[in-house]
């Protein structure tokens, strides 16, 4: 076998391409963000509103995302589905920032994840002040340290080939469903009528919930402060439903690509979403509303299992959190680097990254994304950018979505095996819905819409040196 070889070998069947899905986007976001939510929102109603409309949002996009797929059963993904439907800047903007931050931040933050909730078994990696060290001038946790050594053995072991990816893929998102639908199980099996009742009492009041001195205050929202408090809100179901769309950055090793990238992405999404809605009553009907709202560190999936489980249930939850951010960042390195190879391909990236090793894996690709990972984690700020970067996303996805009334018009007679489900009223609703969620937040959280844009813009320039480069060649 030669040292490089020049095309992706397909080796994933519909199985393993749905677990992706699912294994990508299953983090420690639902075990986490419905505490923010709570706050923003106020009441049971609304969070389950909130999660319910993020819920039909990916599962619109996934479905829309079908027709794209079948028509570029390619590596690359929404990088290339964007560079065909616009142009080359527009597909290199969405790369730039999947490198930057969309991709590498969330892959530091499942990292950071994974080593916090470590710390329930190894004190050494509680997240406090005793447990830090000088580093450059940074203050640097352990956690930190183990985060970066979970980025690091991933890589490695996805440079030895997809098989290898493909397999802990697989057994981590299977063992972290099961774990799921078993502590669902559970929840409603120890279902608590007077906590349910009490929570949804005025579970349609939209209002802040405010913690000062020991006191819980609550202000109601009008009507148009309260549509910017459900985008806010969103944020963090939006984190926790991201990455679905991994699956098609590895086009190129998957078995049968215009059926089974369309199918796995609908399958993986539906799973996914079930399972977050269902997370969440669990939540409603076994921990009063103000105590999930302000569980310590935002962890309400750990007040739920203590409920349901007792003293053993912190332990039962940091297990689960532990498998499944596992697993989540084997899937987000796995896929990743495929972006960038392909952006190689065009001379709009590193030139090493558009190679691929003896065993058929983008081997330079994978270490640049790591390195780039282990640096947002020493930095710290990778949840800062995480949260400036939802409104940069959901852009992203409502161009792509476009891109479908783009193409259906520039190429009519271009191949479609799979045509997006409900065009064009779904897609329109999406794009509508992905909108209404920038202005929003444009309007009312400044903070998480004009970094994400300047990451965005900083590419621009970028660009166009590498264009430039590209004609000196």
């Amino acid at each position: 076998m030669s040292e490089n070889q020049t095309a992706f070998k397909p080796t994933l069947g519909l199985f393993d391409a749905t677990m992706i899905v699912a294994g990508s986007m299953i983090g420690s976001g639902i075990f986490i963000v419905s505490a923010d939510m709570l706050k923003y929102v106020g009441s049971s109603g609304w969070l389950l509103f909130a999660w319910l409309i993020t819920g039909f949002m990916t599962l619109t996009a996934a479905l829309s995302y079908g027709e794209l797929s079948a028509m570029f059963p390619k590596a690359g993904g929404q990088y290339v589905y964007l560079k065909e439907s616009y142009n080359p800047l527009i597909g290199f903007l969405y790369g730039w920032s999947f490198f930057a931050v969309i991709q590498t931040g969330t892959i530091a933050a499942v990292g950071v994840g994974f080593a916090k909730f470590a710390g329930y078994f190894i004190p050494a990696l509680v997240w406090d002040d005793a447990n830090t060290f000088s580093l450059l001038g940074l203050k640097v946790h352990y956690a930190q340290l183990v985060a970066i050594l979970l980025i690091v053995f991933l890589t490695f072991v996805n440079t030895k080939g997809i098989q290898t990816g493909k397999i802990i893929q697989t057994i981590f998102t299977s063992t972290k469903l099961l774990s799921l639908f078993g502590l669902i199980l559970a929840g409603f099996i120890v279902f608590k009528k007077d906590i349910w009742l009490s929570n949804w009492h005025n579970a349609w009041t939209l209002q802040n919930i405010s913690k000062e001195n020991g006191v819980i205050s609550y202000t109601p929202l009008l009507t148009a402060v309260g549509l910017g408090a459900i985008a806010s809100a969103m944020v963090g179901s939006i984190f926790s439903s991201d990455a679905w769309n991994n699956v098609t950055f590895i086009a190129g090793e998957i078995k049968n690509p215009k059926r089974n990238i369309g199918l796995s992405l609908f399958l993986g999404t539906l799973i996914v979403t079930i399972i977050y809605i269902l997370m969440n009553v669990v939540y409603l009907a076994t921990v009063p509303l103000n105590n999930l709202a302000f569980a310590q560190d935002n962890r309400v999936a750990l007040e739920a299992s203590h409920a349901i489980f007792g003293d053993i249930g912190t332990k039962i939850i940091a297990i689960m959190i532990m498998i499944s951010t596992f697993g989540c960042n084997n899937g987000l390195i796995l896929a990743g680097a495929r972006v960038y190879y392909t952006m190689a391909n065009d001379k709009l990236f590193f030139r090493q990254a558009s190679k691929l090793n003896k065993n058929i894996v983008p081997e330079w690709a994978l270490w640049i994304q790591c390195v780039m990972a282990c640096a947002l984690c020493l930095s710290g700020k990778y949840s800062d950018l995480l949260d400036m970067i939802s409104f940069v996303v959901v852009m992203f996805y409502a161009l792509t979505i476009f891109g479908v009334f783009i193409l259906r018009k520039k190429r009519p007679d271009a191949e479609r095996p799979y045509k997006a489900f409900g065009y064009p009223v779904l897609p329109v609703i999406y794009i509508l819905m992905a909108i209404a969620f920038c202005v929003l937040l444009a309007i009312y959280k400044k903070e998480y819409t004009w970094p994400g844009l300047l990451i965005v813009l900083i590419g621009i320039p970028i660009y166009y040196l590498a264009i430039a480069n590209k004609q000196k060649d």
